[in-house]
Parts: C-alpha cells; sequence; structure tokens
C-alpha cells in the first residue's frame, strides 16, 4: 500500500534544472507543486470543525479554503455509514469525483482493546464493514484506533490482541485496496513505544500508523527519537492541530517529513471551535504552504 515517493535531491534537482528559483517562487504556487501526486497535502478531517456539514457543504468549504482532502469521521452529521445502500455510496462517490476535493478515507472509533472476546470481534467485523464502506465511495482507508489499557489485563496481552486484530483486517483491507491507519491514541496506548510495540505484532503491509501529534510525543527521549520509532510504518494519513500552534514542534515535524520524502496527507484534526472556520481553514493551508516552502529550501 505504501506509494513510491520522488527523491527530495531528485526533486530539487528537476527544478534547479528547469530554471526556477526557489526563493522566486509564490507560496501558494510552490504548495501546489508540491502537493501533485507524491508529495504532502494538507487535509481535514470532519471531527469537531466539519461536524455538522453535509457532504456538499464539506466540499464547499474545503474547495473555498484550498484544503484538498477530507476523511469523513462517523457518528457526524454528512451520515456517511455502513449504512449506506448501493445507490447512496455511489451518489457520494460521484459527489467526490466531480469535486477539487479528495476522499482521503473514513475516521471510525473502531477499536480492538476490549477485555471481552465477543466485542473485539464485533469490533472486526465492523471494521470491514468501513473497509466496504470506503471502498465503495471512493476512500483509500480506514482509520481506527486503540483506547487503552485495562489495569487487569497484562499490557503484553493487550498490545498482542490489537496487534493481531490488526493484522485480519489488514488482510481484508487488502483484498479491496484499502490501508488501516491505527492512530496514536487512548490512555496509555498513546505513548509511541506503546504503538511501536503493537505495530511490531501486526506485521500486514496494509496497516500503517496514523501519527496524532499528542503531548506523549513530547515525552522519554523527546519528539524526534519518538518520531523515528514509527516513521517506518507510516501510513497515508497524519492528524495535526493548527500548524501555528506553539506547543508543539510543527515546524520540526515539517522538517522530518520532508527529509524523509512523506508523501500522504496531513489532516487538520483541531480542537478549537472558531466561529468562522472557512477563514481558519484558509489560514491554516497558507501556513502549511510556508512552512512546506521553508523546509523544503
Amino acid at each position: 500500500m505504501k506509494k513510491l515517493h520522488l527523491q527530495r535531491r531528485d526533486f530539487l534537482k528537476g527544478l534547479l534544472s528547469s530554471g526556477i528559483a526557489l526563493s522566486t517562487l509564490p507560496t501558494s504556487g510552490f504548495a501546489h507543486f508540491l502537493t501533485d501526486k507524491n508529495h504532502m497535502k494538507l487535509g481535514l478531517v470532519t471531527y469537531l470543525w466539519a461536524k455538522d456539514w453535509t457532504v456538499p457543504e464539506i466540499i464547499s468549504n474545503c474547495e473555498k479554503s484550498g484544503i484538498q482532502g477530507v476523511e469523513l469521521r462517523s457518528t457526524h452529521a454528512h451520515g456517511v455509514e455502513v449504512t449506506l445502500n448501493k445507490t447512496e455510496r455511489k451518489e457520494v462517490k460521484k459527489l467526490f469525483k466531480n469535486s477539487k476535493v479528495e476522499l482521503v478515507g473514513l475516521g471510525s472509533a473502531e477499536e480492538y482493546d476490549q477485555k471481552d472476546p465477543k466485542l473485539v470481534k464485533q469490533a472486526i467485523e465492523n471494521t470491514k464493514a468501513f473497509i466496504k464502506l470506503s471502498h465503495d465511495v471512493g476512500g483509500s482507508g480506514v482509520k481506527v484506533r486503540p483506547n487503552h489499557l485495562h489495569e487487569d489485563v497484562s499490557k503484553e496481552k493487550t498490545i498482542e490482541q490489537i496487534g493481531k486484530a490488526l493484522n485480519e483486517v489488514g488482510v481484508y483491507a487488502g483484498e479491496y485496496g484499502q490501508e488501516i491507519r491505527l492512530e496514536v491514541h487512548g490512555r496509555g496506548t498513546q505513548y509511541p513505544e506503546v504503538i511501536k510495540s503493537i505495530m511490531d505484532v501486526a506485521n500486514n503491509p496494509n496497516v500503517g500508523v496514523c501519527w496524532n501529534c499528542n503531548k506523549e510525543d513530547l515525552s522519554g527521549k523527546g519528539f524526534e527519537y519518538n518520531f523515528n520509532l514509527l516513521k517506518g510504518r507510516f501510513g497515508d494519513t497524519m492528524h495535526i492541530r493548527e500548524l501555528d500552534r506553539t506547543d508543539y514542534p510543527y515546524k520540526k515535524m515539517i522538517e522530518l517529513l520532508v527529509d524523509m520524502n512523506y508523501g500522504g496527507w496531513l489532516l487538520l484534526e483541531c480542537h478549537t471551535n472558531p466561529i468562522e472556520k472557512i477563514k481558519e481553514m484558509t489560514k491554516q493551508q497558507k501556513v502549511f504552504e510556508e512552512m512546506i516552502k521553508k523546509a523544503m529550501g
């Protein structure tokens, strides 16, 4: 499921050989240069900011702000759920196909750490239904999550259980050309070291990590160490807050992503509630473009 990424040095060499100086490229033009095909793109998670929008409203507001893609979160107003029939699924796919906005995938709340085996089995089956839905509406993957470690269950047992479940849904995802995206999330499971242990069990190539920009990323041996723990398993999506916040090393993160030729999506999952959301989305797109330009320069 991993995409082939252009080597950074080859990309820069190509720009220079064409006579284009990085410093002369306008911010917007430079960003579109980068976001073509194999380079990072900015998208939106419909959690919070877009939770009350219909699919046409999501597409319209993303187009107005320059946001290029979206991950549709389950249970929100747009109603893209596993209960949709074939005709409804085709209509959702058509709406995105006829727009400038890419449907990056679906954000489920399925988790596999439950103590009851029946609940784990149900979560696996629910995930398979989301995989089929994502395929039918034109998405490329499904976000899942671990939610927490249990005090009365060994950490190792829960990690193995989650990893095995991910392998099962990963096999199913491969049959539909989809990616399983494990969000770095949960009480105790949000630490990169724990996610690394889960991914050591979940070795199916269709399973990737969805970096989540948590404060825990800065714990232990520090941000860059934790980032490097998981970068080899990054999937095609990452969740971010506002890029101009100062409580997280976004500048460093962008630099590291550029250096590793990351070609996926940075998806805004902001926890604020601005009145003028389109204005804030537009601002974040501009901040993103400027950060990419500086990192590439």
